[in-house]
């Protein structure tokens, strides 16, 4: 009899031991890094064009940072909070499209970094988002030769970017919000252009405007945010004012999820 009682209070005491483990774990918000369109950038690599260091952010922040290297499914997204898509080289299909946006309705925070436009091409038009056909030349701020990688010093309000002045790209293509569901929060000066005949200089017919580089927006219950460079949360640049949009990218997404963390 006491040899059976011993081990029943044991196994209750290691019950009462695990369980606080399970439901802290359990009460953690999920964010999901896709990985399965060809990206070459990764959360699990430390090269300077990875991205462990914002997956870092995430879990400083009490996130659970997992990665999908599949077609992007209603059963993948279970149980995830958040979605990250960071430079793909391998197209969305229109079904994977239907399901981020539905995700997105249902109260899902979905992030978007651009690399090229043609592999998001149906996802943006699903969120109502069109895109330039090339990337931008910057005027003024700009950093290096060129005008490809530049400074953007016009920025709206907005929990994104809370606290900046400005924040720098390496590559941006420019976004415009075609739906009343989203609004620019970060754009380029109103010379800024795109080389639309491809000759390599500012010529007549280039398209020269402003364009946005940072475009939020809602569904339903859930919110999404397109920048329009993947470049900016790269680890070599993950740094200075480009640091403190990757933490409020983390913040916006934190307290979009109805206080599930205390921290």
């Amino acid at each position: 009899m006491k040899s059976g009682y011993w081990m029943v209070s044991a196994l209750l005491l290691g019950l009462l031991i695990s369980a606080p483990l399970l439901t802290a774990d359990a009460t953690k918000p999920v964010v999901l890094f896709d990985q399965g369109h060809g990206q070459t950038f990764v959360i699990e690599k430390s090269g300077d064009l990875h991205l462990s260091g914002l997956a870092n952010l995430f879990r400083e922040a009490g996130f659970k940072v997992k990665t999908a290297r599949q077609t992007i499914t209603p059963e993948i997204l279970s149980g995830v909070d958040g979605l990250v898509i960071s430079g793909p080289f391998i197209p969305f299909t229109a079904s994977e499209s239907a399901t981020i946006k539905k995700f997105i309705d249902r109260g899902g925070r979905v992030t978007i970094m651009i690399h090229i436009t043609p592999t998001v091409s149906n996802l943006l038009k699903d969120l109502g988002i069109a895109s330039t056909t090339g990337p931008i030349n910057e005027v003024v701020n700009v950093r290096g030769g060129g005008g490809k990688d530049f400074s953007v010093t016009r920025l709206e309000a907005h929990p994104l970017t809370r606290g900046m002045k400005l924040f720098t790209v390496y590559g941006a293509w420019g976004l415009n919000p075609e739906l009343g569901n989203a609004k620019i929060i970060a754009k380029t000066s109103p010379i800024s252009w795109v080389d639309l005949n491809r000759d390599g200089r500012f010529s007549p017919g280039d398209a020269a405007q402003e364009f946005g580089i940072i475009v939020a927006g809602s569904f339903g219950k859930g919110e999404f945010v397109v920048f329009g460079d993947d470049a900016i949360f790269q680890n070599r640049f993950l740094k200075d004012d480009n640091l403190l949009l990757g933490k409020n990218l983390v913040n916006w997404m934190r307290e979009k999820l109805s206080g599930r963390l205390s921290i």
